[in-house]
């Protein structure tokens, strides 16, 4: 019974709702830089190098066995724009952390309540004769 309940509560975690909320955006998001990959830039590149179709660029090996290089190089440049959108979004992060960081480390931290009587009842002793 311990397991079934430890398990609920592991799964209704907020760490677990975000890795899959964000395992959603992720693939949706990997769908659209494919598209933008393969609709969007391979076509002018192929076009500029002599009206290749990257998809169609093959090596046969035997009969009906070949590697398909093409989608291999779009599968690359699908990796490359993924990795660097999510380092520019990672390097905004943690630009954005080290500024709260240094506001945080700026501004002056309020003495407590007790701090706050304790000084006062030494600023009144030191004024009496």
């Amino acid at each position: 019974m311990s397991f079934i309940k430890e398990f609920k509560e592991f799964a209704t975690r907020g760490n677990v709702v975000d890795l899959a909320v964000g395992i959603i955006i992720g693939g949706a998001f990997g769908k659209i830089v494919s598209s933008l990959v393969a609709d969007i830039i391979m076509p002018p590149i192929g076009l500029i190098i002599g009206g290749i179709k990257f998809t169609e660029l093959k090596i046969g090996l035997k009969d009906d066995v070949t590697l398909n290089i093409g989608n291999f190089i779009q599968a690359t440049f699908d990796f490359i724009i993924v990795a660097g959108a999510i380092f520019f979004i990672i390097k905004l992060m943690n630009s954005l952390k080290r500024k709260k960081i240094k506001e945080e480390a700026v501004a002056p931290s309020t003495p407590s309540a007790e701090v706050q009587l304790l000084t006062e009842i030494r600023d009144l002793l030191k004024k009496q004769p």
